[in-house]
């Protein structure tokens, strides 16, 4: 269905652009977690596992549900498309040290003991190789001979990003990554800060990359104090979003740091 914030901005923009090679937005901010991983720290006294993955996954997620739905929207023949949740794909590391991926559909409706609970199972089979449904358009584009290889891959992009058609039998569809991706490099010891891709067999409008935490001096209430910091950047889709958006997403996401208890309440 079509948002209701299908403004003449946002038509003209979705036929003035191409898919996001031309309409990409990218930018960085900074967020004290401070209080955060106090936060974290004692739900793992409660042996509830948490990490600062699953509270800025939840955190995102109910950011694009209450303060930038237009955000959770994609185009497609010039129309803007609306979905009905917010539906995440969480990068995972696999066993290979290969990329894959766990989809959490309607992730805003979640609590945090709740999706804990969830991905517990579901990233270790997803770094087993099990389940990664994306994986097998990708093998059979890696195996086809070149030039094929790129007619077949605008193809199986034209069948599903333009025109919505389904490929079970690849494992793609329309909306095979949901609503936003979120990576956790610093997970992986890498302390940058890195501006991700969005994906061509996609129809996500943001990709989030979390970065590694350190220790710097702020100045909190007057004084210096040694904080830690996070630093998060993204890629965002032009033509579905512009810096409105994107600032109240982020003031949204300010409000959880403060607050990371909200979390825990289960959404209305």
């Amino acid at each position: 269905m079509d948002t209701p914030t299908n403004n003449d901005w946002r038509k003209l923009t979705a036929v003035l652009y191409e898919k996001p090679r031309d309409s990409k937005i990218f930018g960085s901010a900074e967020f004290d977690v401070t209080d955060v991983e106090a936060f974290i720290a004692s739900k793992r006294k409660d042996n509830l596992k948490i990490t600062l993955t699953h509270v800025f996954l939840l955190a995102l997620s109910r950011g694009v549900r209450e303060a930038a739905p237009e955000i959770n929207s994609y185009v497609r023949r010039g129309r803007i498309i609306q979905r009905e949740s917010v539906d995440v794909s969480l990068s995972v590391l696999g066993l290979d040290k290969q990329m894959s991926s766990v989809k959490i559909i309607g992730a805003e409706h979640y609590t945090l003991q709740e999706l804990y609970t969830y991905l517990q199972g579901k990233i270790q089979h997803a770094r087993k190789g099990e389940g990664a449904q994306a994986k097998k358009a990708r093998n059979i584009l890696a195996k086809t001979p070149w030039p094929f290889r790129q007619w077949l891959a605008n193809l199986i992009r034209w069948l599903t990003i333009d025109m919505g058609v389904s490929l079970p039998l690849l494992g793609v569809s329309p909306d095979v990554f949901g609503s936003f991706i979120l990576s956790n490099l610093g997970s992986l010891g890498m302390n940058v800060v890195g501006y991700p891709a969005l994906a061509p067999f996609s129809n996500v409008a943001m990709v989030v990359i979390l970065g590694s935490v350190t220790s710097k001096p702020m100045v909190v209430d007057g004084q210096i104090l040694s904080r830690r910091v996070i630093t998060i950047s993204a890629a965002l889709d032009h033509r579905v979003v512009d810096g409105s958006q994107i600032g109240l997403l982020f003031n949204f996401l300010q409000r959880i740091v403060r607050n990371p208890s909200i979390l825990d309440e289960k959404p209305l």
